[in-house]
């Protein structure tokens, strides 16, 4: 299966080719993304683990969740680009930044995160169904 999604870092030490469509996209209001974003949410697309070809190594920064989960964000060591995340509490999932994709008008988000914790400034699509939190996540 050829690649379908196509990504990387700002300096190109870090790529990533996905072969398979998307299981889930979204916006992330939570504070955690908002710091590691440097903007008012995160935006991801998850697709399965196991569909990912990485080349390059990211240097990983772990947190802990308000669900107790651990979420562990890949940057890239050398430009400090935000790539993917992985959550404890969702195995076999790969979160990719969509500001990341080579393609980012691929995007298509479905949904709003931790709506709780937006920020005023911070103004997404209104017709997106929102969350306060996390909300049960199906695979």
């Amino acid at each position: 299966m050829s690649a379908r999604y196509t990504g990387g870092c700002a300096c190109g030490a870090i790529r990533y080719e996905i072969a398979a469509e998307p299981m889930k996209a979204g916006h992330c209001q939570c504070r955690d993304c908002q710091r590691a974003t440097g903007a008012g949410h995160g935006s991801f697309m998850a697709f399965p683990d196991a569909t990912l070809k990485l080349t390059g190594t990211p240097k990983y920064h772990e947190v802990k969740a308000d669900s107790g989960n651990t979420v562990r964000r890949g940057f890239c060591p050398n430009c400090g680009s935000f790539l993917l995340g992985r959550n404890s509490g969702m195995t076999g999932m790969v979160a990719i930044c969509a500001a990341s994709l080579d393609d980012p008008t691929v995007f298509k988000p479905q949904m709003l995160l931790y709506a709780s914790s937006g920020q005023a400034w911070d103004h997404v699509d209104p017709a997106l169904p929102r969350f306060p939190k996390m909300p049960p996540m199906a695979r």
